[in-house]
């Protein structure tokens, strides 16, 4: 009996490790703020969501009652990563990321096809 509880729990163990891994790595290795954003937010998330399932369901294992701490850590995790890359993403655009300078080894704006930027009117250049 508690093999057929070891080995689902450790395969939830081992695969959110490995999500967790590959979204630290995409995070690292990626080259820009759009490409990076998605690393952390899909990955990493179902990969700390595997290691949250862990730990629901480790109490059976021991013969312990589940705690609700771990169930609503998942549920607070799955609706906030969303939004909040939604909302990196919207103030990214709102200050013109792909007109900034790009770091060593990374892509251009030009080389992504974004669009250009809208150019300043007249009134705001002399304004200034």
């Amino acid at each position: 009996m508690i093999t057929f509880i070891q080995i689902p729990l450790s395969i939830l163990l081992l695969f959110g490790c490995f999500f967790i891994l590959v979204g630290a790595g995409g995070l690292v290795k990626l080259s820009t703020f759009f490409k990076r954003r998605h690393a952390p937010t899909r990955r990493s998330t179902l990969g700390v969501g595997c290691v949250l399932a862990f730990s629901v369901g480790y109490p059976f294992f021991l013969g312990q009652d589940p705690q609700p701490r771990e169930l609503l850590i998942t549920v607070f995790l799955f609706i906030t990563a969303p939004i909040s890359a939604h909302l990196m993403a919207k103030a990214a655009l709102s200050l013109l990321m792909e007109t900034r300078p790009s770091l060593p080894g990374n892509e251009r704006a030009e080389d992504e096809q974004l669009p250009p930027p809208e150019p300043e009117r007249e009134e705001e250049t002399t304004a200034r």
